[in-house]
């Protein structure tokens, strides 16, 4: 047991499978082990690095395991499943898990602290409810449709379709009325704790410092940062600002060979809430230029008359992504260009 130097683990909910090795990955032990054996069975293991794929639960028995002195590498599992060989079961994932983490190239998840957990559970809660608001509005939206009442999509209009259940004098039947109110209710519902999560999100950014310069950026607000400071690592594992850019998945998607470059479209291979996030204040900065003639955009307004305004987001996106690294790395707040050659 002293030379095995990695532990494999293929994460469960109640049996854990554990392949053992050592550095030139000859199997040492393959054991199969209940919930309550596994932290046992890893406490009293000599110090070494303990493999896992990035899962649901792995963050936690990633910090558990570094408490007992041991190198914790989280696996993406996309990285792990070219190295399963033949047939699929619990133990040759726990060998495919170590001969990935093996590899002198592989890529690695930092395991996440409680505080960032606490922070992701707050955003995946809103956008939660931000969807179960929209699927309210749409619901009422058609059923109001079939009785003649048309509104415009969005928590905007839904004042109009208030007012029309509210009159007595729009001929209604009475169930469609009751019902209309029910719905009115559960939208009002969560439409505040939608504020209250806001306002959570809000205190949250401006708690640290590095959401508080990335919201110094046009196109970023409390959201995209406190999202940035949650799902993203540390951006010094980021060698310059295109790595980050793909990591988000931000860039064309290659089929190259031959020495001849292929690029298609946009890869969306990485970290989807801020890539979304930043989409859509790159929208939002397109708003503004074409809405107010600001003398800094003229690459934007030049590329607008000759790409889709989809192609336009994507790109400012990939540029505010290579300008967000260059902040937080050298820890400094967004300098605006027409300031900058003042």
């Amino acid at each position: 047991m002293s030379e095995v130097t990695i532990i494999g683990i293929d994460l469960a909910k109640r049996v854990f499978h554990l392949h053992g090795a050592r550095d030139d990955g000859s199997v040492m032990f393959r054991k199969k082990l209940s919930r309550a054996q596994l932290l046992a069975f890893i406490a009293q293991h000599p110090r070494c690095i303990v493999a896992m794929e990035a899962c649901a639960t792995a963050h936690g028995w990633g910090r558990e395991f570094e408490k007992l002195g041991h190198d914790v590498r989280l696996i993406p599992p996309v990285y792990v499943k070219p190295f399963v060989k033949r047939q699929k079961n619990d133990m040759a994932d726990a060998e495919a898990i170590v001969e990935a983490a093996l590899r002198p190239t592989m890529r690695f998840v930092p395991v996440k602290t409680e505080d960032q957990q606490a922070r992701a559970m707050l955003f995946r809660t809103r956008q939660m409810f931000v969807g179960q608001r929209t699927q309210m509005i749409n619901a009422l939206r058609g059923h109001l449709a079939e009785h003649g009442l048309v509104a415009a999509r969005g928590p905007a209009h839904v004042k109009r379709l208030a007012d029309a259940i509210a009159d007595e004098g729009i001929a209604l039947p009475d169930d469609v009325r009751e019902l209309g109110r029910l719905y009115l209710e559960q939208i009002d519902g969560l439409t505040a704790q939608l504020a209250e999560l806001d306002g959570k999100m809000k205190r949250a950014a401006k708690e640290a410092d590095l959401t508080r310069r990335a919201q110094s950026m046009p196109g970023v607000g409390p959201v995209t940062a406190l999202a940035i400071e949650t799902f993203a690592p540390d951006m010094a594992s980021f060698r310059r600002g295109r790595d980050f850019a793909a990591w988000l998945g931000l860039v064309p998607k290659q089929h190259s060979t031959g020495g001849k470059a292929r690029l298609g479209k946009t890869s969306k291979m990485g970290q989807r809430d801020i890539r979304t996030l930043l989409v859509s204040g790159a929208m939002a900065v397109l708003q503004a230029v074409e809405r107010f003639d600001t003398p800094n955009n003229g690459w934007l307004k030049r590329l607008l008359t000759r790409k889709p305004r989809m192609v336009v987001a994507i790109a400012l996106a990939n540029k505010m992504a290579r300008a967000l690294w260059a902040m937080l790395t050298k820890q400094e707040d967004y300098r605006n260009p027409v300031a900058a050659m003042a």
